[in-house]
């Protein structure tokens, strides 16, 4: 096993992504909630509509900003945009990040594949291969995945 393993606890997340989407959110908020307190024509309730739609559009990147994995001694926690998953190390066979994969997916002992948005090479994709390798070396040492 060539990576090092991190020191448990250890929340792997999509941080400069994160970043742009709350700057984003916060800044389309700002200047929507602006533009309807500087118009003069409009209504009470059209005013309250620009914030609201402001406030929508700022709930969606907030939604989008959620994704992470979390790994400690009992197991990982996948959390993506609407779930969350609780695994025991054992249920994690594999970890995959294949070249032109959007985020890691997760082969499950019951046959199925999870992804994990937590870890994703969008912005930065050295981070995310890096994070991906530290968990794949998590889950051979925790877990029954197969040794490299």
């Amino acid at each position: 096993m060539s990576e090092r393993l991190p020191t448990l606890p250890v929340v792997f997340r999509p941080t400069r992504t994160r970043v742009v989407l709350l700057t984003v959110g916060a800044a389309m908020f700002v200047v929507i909630t602006a533009i309807a307190l500087l118009l003069e024509r409009l209504s009470g309730g059209e005013r309250a509509s620009f914030v609201f739609i402001g406030a929508l559009l700022f709930g969606v990147l907030i939604l989008l900003s959620r994704p992470k994995v979390v790994a400690d001694e009992s197991g990982v926690t996948v959390v993506n945009l609407t779930n969350t998953r609780r695994l025991a190390w054992e249920e994690i066979l594999q970890v995959n990040l294949r070249p032109g994969d959007p985020w890691v997916f997760l082969d499950l002992s019951d046959g199925t594949s999870l992804p994990a948005l937590g870890i994703q090479p969008g912005i930065a994709k050295q981070r995310a291969i890096s994070d991906a390798g530290a968990l794949r070396a998590l889950s051979q040492r925790h877990g029954t995945g197969p040794e490299a």
